[in-house]
């Protein structure tokens, strides 16, 4: 769903740090496309019964690329170019902290 980006390199489009990860800084939109590729991906496999890793990988690539591709159709911004959330552990801080700045 990532143009083929790994984890380095969604990290470095999105200018997070090696040690950062990338779902502490997913906002709503991408959170959603993934969520969708994933329960997508899992009901494919079961209703085609995939079996085997490399069958799985291709299930999994292949309905990645055409959620992208749909991302596309409507105009939207691709998951790697979508900027980074603020850190989801700095809002849980603060809101243990009970501050809203």
């Amino acid at each position: 769903m990532y143009g083929g980006l790994d984890k380095k390199g969604i990290q470095k489009k999105k200018d997070l740090s090696a040690k950062q990860d990338i779902l502490d800084h997913i906002g709503s939109t991408e959170l959603a496309a993934n969520l969708f590729r994933a329960t997508q991906t899992e009901d494919k496999l079961r209703r085609d019964n995939v079996r085997g890793k490399d069958a799985a990988n291709k299930v999994h690539y292949d309905v990645g690329a055409k959620v992208r591709q749909t991302i596309r159709d409507l105009g939207g911004t691709m998951p790697e170019s979508l900027p980074p959330a603020e850190d989801i552990k700095k809002i849980q801080r603060r809101l243990t902290k009970g501050t809203r700045s």
